[in-house]
């Protein structure tokens, strides 16, 4: 067995986000210092990176005037790294909220130095490629060009305590296009510009109809492969994401299942109006562009204990775009890892093991293993059988390694986790850990 190394034992938090944590050489874990072991308290104020040969940290943003900052995750081609800030000199009406925070991004090369990612107008007519409200949990496309996040909207948000709104906000999945500047009109205190062009892209109902499609939330989404996937017919989608979505059953009961966006090959289509205004309006949601297909991908309505279930998770996409993973209790009541093709057909169960995922999860950069935490240790599960190979010993108390994030290094050698334990002040924290995969 593999000895394990704590990385970090700074008397702070270290939080890290569930994917994205490496730089692209695998030299730098990235991280933000949040109080709260599972990074439920929004209160950091730095943005972080460990060097995990020698321990030596960078900060690469420290906030100012207010806002705090976190879920920070790394470029896979280059040194960008990308975060949630909340607002600059906070207000009672304008404090950190899922519809009041933004995407921010720094290079490590030039540390401090902030660009917004999604420009945001709050006043109609509002602005093709701009935000109404507040993004989440960004995440970089494998080329670099383009990012996912979850978003909720302000407009809406307010236009609901008025009564006023023909839509509710409802939380969706959506894009940004790197690299396409957004100029909005400085009608409002908290407008901005962006360096992104963003869209949302996932289609939401307030009302799903039992036993249809129609979701009321998209989250938790992954992107899926470094190249796309193969289509039933053999063609290949090039640029599609794969996320959680709620629907209600026949029966009345909401669940999550596995749904797929597939885009446009060429994202600056993302820009061309679809079925309703991709800025939305006043009482209505921003809507998809034309060239975005939404599809479900799972029915499990029927199972024993049907559904998306077990510790938080976001999807996780094999690197040949073959197969979405994700947690579901097995008849027994235990979770296991189940993967599904995303050009359609039955989900299979990877693992069978008796006492269940406890975490979330990785695929190494091969496609031969997950990264999951089982029974208190790090594991790695088999990709062809489902077989598990402890990594650290069993810990059962409250630093056993976090569920929040296991996440296999670029280069295929390292897993990185977090265990909440004691320091030598005496006061327990976060610290980031690592094991070799081999």
């Amino acid at each position: 067995m593999p000895e394990p190394r704590q990385i970090t034992v700074a008397p702070h938090g270290h939080v890290l986000t569930n994917s994205g944590t490496w730089s692209p050489d695998s030299r730098w874990i990235v991280y933000d210092i949040r109080s709260a072991a599972d990074g439920s308290t929004f209160d950091g104020t730095r943005i972080e990176r460990v060097d995990v040969e020698t321990g030596r940290v960078e900060v690469l943003y420290e906030s100012r005037n207010g806002p705090h900052c976190g879920v920070v995750t790394s470029s896979p081609v280059d040194d960008r790294v990308v975060f949630i800030l909340g607002p600059e000199s906070p207000t009672p009406d304008w404090s950190y909220g899922a519809a009041r925070r933004q995407g921010v991004v720094v290079r490590a090369s030039r540390p401090g130095v902030m660009e917004n990612l999604d420009a945001r107008d709050l006043t109609p007519p509002f602005t093709a490629g701009a935000l109404r409200g507040g993004s989440h949990v960004h995440v970089f496309s494998p080329d670099g060009a383009a990012m996912s996040f979850t978003y909720e909207d302000a407009v809406l948000e307010a236009a609901a305590a008025g009564h006023v709104a023909t839509e509710q906000s409802l939380r969706g999945v959506g894009v940004s296009v790197c690299g396409r500047p957004i100029l909005v009109p400085k009608t409002h205190p908290r407008n901005h510009d962006g360096s992104a062009f963003t869209v949302l892209a996932s289609q939401l109902s307030d009302s799903p109809r039992p036993g249809s499609d129609e979701i009321s939330k998209a989250f938790e989404e992954a992107w899926i492969g470094t190249n796309g996937y193969v289509r039933a017919d053999g063609s290949r989608q090039r640029r599609a994401i794969a996320f959680q979505g709620n629907v209600v059953t026949a029966t009345g009961a909401t669940i999550s299942e596995v749904f797929i966006l597939d885009l446009p090959d060429d994202l600056t289509a993302l820009s061309v109006t679809g079925d309703g205004p991709i800025a939305g309006t006043a009482v209505t949601r921003p809507a998809p562009p034309r060239g975005v297909t939404q599809r479900r991908l799972t029915f499990t309505a029927d199972r024993r204990h049907p559904g998306i279930q077990g510790p938080r998770h976001w999807l996780r996409s094999s690197p040949d775009g073959s197969r979405i993973a994700f947690l579901m209790r097995d008849d027994a009541g235990v979770v296991q890892i189940f993967t599904v093709n995303p050009a359609g057909g039955e989900s299979r169960q990877l693992t069978h093991d008796a006492l269940g995922i406890a975490s979330a999860f990785s695929w190494s950069p091969d496609g031969r293993h997950l990264a999951c935490v089982i029974d208190g240790s790090v594991c790695l599960v088999a990709a062809d059988g489902g077989a598990v190979t402890r990594l650290t010993p069993p810990v059962c108390d409250g630093s056993a390694p976090r569920p929040e994030a296991c996440v296999i290094s670029p280069d295929g050698r390292r897993i990185a986790y977090v265990r909440h334990i004691a320091g030598s002040d005496g006061q327990a924290w976060n610290q980031i850990f690592t094991v070799e995969t081999r």
